[in-house]
């Protein structure tokens, strides 16, 4: 990462990183599509409405791990073998804990949630069923996220790719036996998805167990060094509650959405599934650029930082107009894979029509954070995403939306949102990136 050209390296490390992503998420379009086709609309916006929910309990702790990313890529850029591995042990135990918490929380809170978010009589006791079954698998998806963020801090996204693989050839096959031979409708998708994620943990731990270098596991080292986590912490946590915050906005829509009926809510559910595609490709080109950022930033590389992200940008613009192009183009045959209900093709296809083709904005919106978090600075982007995109999308929705009632209308706050925080994010990274280079010749000359 702090040698050579930057393009091809980029590319290397965020493909595998984005086909795990998108295979991630074709996975879950699995359960989707299984249910829209075999159980119908009322159970497509059920496993649907949960998304965001599930979205603010969990990344908190996701973010977290992006802490545990950058504190590891600096030691590995640093050789600094016995900080790597204790740092490692830390953030595995902070996972297995962190899930516990999750499963209790999640299952416990979930008819609540749903009820605030004026989820519908005729579709709330699905919803609560698959989202207290999804949150019994929290521990698993907790440790594959922690483990999959200890592997690409080394530069290895190829394995992840593949446990990926494993895992979601096992919640397709599942999805297929407990919803079409055995009817279980909801609860069989998400069994499904715990099922596939037990896999995953299992297949990124035993990798760690198994490797030579210094970010060997060893269950017997678990434990929670608070050296470690507060570095872990002061990354992650700014980044956890700004995509939690995030997701909070995306729950007021998806609550906006509810009061249009379960169709708009099987279409939205259908185009969100898209979208999410667009958004880990580019998140794919993020994570690069957090990941490259620390380790030149830990020798001292100032120059090669900017060349980063400035190729970062060429690179996540790219990706998100030929896929978000592709989805605007062929969105109605997309949406026919989901359902094959024309009103809620028409209700996803509302949606598709204003976020896809600038998605762009959304991953130039991101990279800015992702290269000042490979910085060590997290706080100050975390504050800025949240007023930029939380406090447009609350504006939009309380104060224009109810004027002009439309998914078209109401899905504008998206570019809206992403233009107004990318302008606030630039002006933060210009006056962080003198303070940073400041530092480094401070350091230098003592």
């Amino acid at each position: 990462m702090c040698h050579g050209s930057i393009m091809d390296k980029l590319i290397s490390f965020s493909l595998p990183l984005m086909l795990s992503s998108v295979l991630q998420l074709m996975f879950n379009a699995v359960d989707i599509i299984v249910v829209g086709h075999f159980n119908g609309s009322r159970a497509l916006a059920a496993v649907g409405s949960t998304t965001a929910l599930i979205n603010i309990f969990t990344n908190l702790f996701i973010g977290i791990s992006l802490g545990a990313n950058v504190l590891a890529a600096r030691y590995q850029a640093s050789g600094r073998g016995r900080e790597m591995s204790e740092a490692v042990h830390t953030a595995i135990a902070l996972a297995l804990i962190s899930g516990i918490i999750m499963a209790f929380v999640g299952i416990g809170a979930s008819r609540t949630a749903l009820e605030v978010m004026d989820t519908p009589a005729d579709v709330i006791d699905l919803s609560v069923q698959y989202m207290k079954i999804y949150f019994a698998g929290m521990p698993f998806f907790m440790l594959y996220n922690y483990g999959a963020a200890v592997l690409r801090a080394v530069g290895d996204t190829k394995r992840p790719l593949v446990f990926l693989i494993v895992a979601g050839l096992t919640n397709v096959a599942l999805d297929l036996l407990l919803v079409i031979v055995i009817p279980l409708g909801v609860a069989g998708v998400a069994v499904g998805t715990v099922a596939s994620q037990l896999v995953s943990s299992i297949l990124v731990i035993r990798c760690l167990y198994k490797s030579e270098g210094s970010y060997q596991l060893r269950f017997s080292k678990l434990r929670i060094k608070w050296m470690y986590l507060k570095p872990i912490f002061a990354v992650g946590i700014p980044a956890g509650i700004q995509s939690t915050v995030i997701n909070f906005s995306n729950a007021l829509l998806q609550s906006s959405v509810n009061s249009f009926g379960a169709t708009a809510m099987a279409g939205y559910t259908a185009a969100n599934n898209i979208l999410g595609f667009l958004y880990v490709s580019v998140n794919a080109v993020t994570q690069a650029c957090m990941s490259f950022t620390s380790q030149n930033y830990s020798v001292g590389k100032q120059k090669r930082m900017d060349r980063v992200l400035v190729e970062c940008m060429i690179l996540s613009a790219g990706v998100s107009l030929v896929i978000g192009g592709g989805a605007y183009v062929f969105g109605s045959q997309i949406l026919k894979i989901y359902t094959a209900d024309p009103e809620v093709i028409q209700c996803g296809l509302e949606i598709l029509s204003i976020t896809t083709v600038p998605y762009f904005l959304c991953g130039i919106m991101d990279l800015f954070p992702g290269a000042l978090r490979g910085m060590g600075h997290s706080a100050v982007p975390m504050i800025l995403s949240v007023i930029g995109t939380v406090g447009t999308r609350i504006v939009w929705i309380y104060g224009f939306f109810p004027h002009h009632r439309s998914l078209h209308f109401l899905f504008i706050s998206y570019p809206g949102s992403w233009i107004a925080t990318i302008l606030m994010q630039a002006v933060c990274f210009w006056f962080v990136r003198k303070q940073c280079v400041r530092q480094l010749k401070l350091s230098r000359s003592e």
